[in-house]
């Protein structure tokens, strides 16, 4: 039993790193290219790349994707969520459908052929096909929370970027403009964001509702607050190059009052570790030497 928990769990590993390499491999060549190339070659560096995710995987997984029922709702929440976690293409909602059959008949295969079933067939293969199933829902969470993460930390340096550039005489759009090229390197997932409000504002959309549809799209609590200071600047007509100083220091503080909070409940969280974990330890080492010398001395008395 043991040598087949091992082999399930080995072949499981082997499955989710092969998948976690075929999907970052694209941002992996974009984030180099953009290091040590220039934008010519940058472009050359793109065209000799594979194509993306959403040609030959889309393809591929073409029969499978369309397996599960499909609710309109379900689906804008989820492409949603694709959304937030940096995937806007439409082929990776297929390939989220398309996890959800292939990944539970991929770990009920590997429940029957490591023979893992033969203990227990019927817990065996509900845990495995509930695993593949919310497998990918967990996965997107991760990603999300991931992300919501960067743009958190990101967002000071960027304000930071756009107060410069507004106190350097640039209008609000080349700022954002402006960071959002500066960023790209250091802090990628808010040069992205930035970059798309610069080109909503572009195409034509007003101010207010392209930061409205970036708070939208992120679902950060900062970012919300931001896209609600910018449009009651414009509509008081304060300084917008204060307004962004004055929240870049109050994000920087919630930052350093977050940190001071997890510190002091770090006290806390170590008390379970040590009432189960080291105090028995601690017992054992202490009290054990005395028993047994006891028992020692009984038995001499005794006999």
């Amino acid at each position: 039993m043991a040598l087949a928990f091992i082999a399930f769990i080995t072949v499981f590993l082997l499955i989710s790193s092969l998948g976690v390499l075929f999907f970052y491999r694209q941002k992996t060549l974009w984030r180099l290219s953009q290091v040590i190339s220039p934008p010519v070659d940058a472009v050359l560096l793109r065209s000799i790349a594979p194509p993306a995710a959403g040609s030959k995987v889309e393809k591929l997984l073409k029969p499978f994707h369309k397996v599960l029922p499909r609710n309109p709702e379900d689906v804008s929440t989820l492409q949603k969520r694709l959304t937030r976690a940096g995937y806007r293409e439409k082929s990776y909602l297929n390939i989220f459908y398309s996890a959800r059959v292939l990944l539970p008949a991929a770990l009920c295969i590997l429940v029957t052929v490591t023979g893992v079933y033969a203990y227990a067939p019927l817990l065996a293969f509900a845990l495995a096909g509930g695993i593949g199933f919310l497998g990918p829902d967990f996965w997107l969470k991760n990603r999300i929370s991931a992300r919501q993460k960067k743009l958190r930390l990101g967002l000071p340096e960027a304000l930071d970027l756009i107060v410069i550039c507004v106190e350097a005489g640039l209008s609000m759009d080349k700022a954002t403009m402006r960071t959002s090229e500066e960023l790209r390197i250091s802090q990628p997932a808010i040069a992205d964001e930035l970059h798309l409000v610069y080109l909503e504002q572009r195409a034509g959309c007003p101010r207010a509702d392209a930061w409205k549809h970036l708070a939208e799209r992120t679902g950060v609590d900062t970012i919300r607050s931001l896209a609600s200071i910018l449009i009651q600047a414009d509509k008081f007509g304060t300084s917008i190059g204060k307004t962004l100083r004055a929240h870049s220091e109050t994000l920087r503080v919630q930052r350093r009052q977050h940190v001071e909070e997890q510190a002091g409940k770090t006290t806390v969280k170590l008390v379970f570790p040590l009432v189960l974990l080291i105090f028995p330890s601690l017992l054992v080492v202490t009290v054990c030497p005395s028993m047994i010398i006891m028992f020692e001395g009984f038995a001499e008395y005794l006999s």
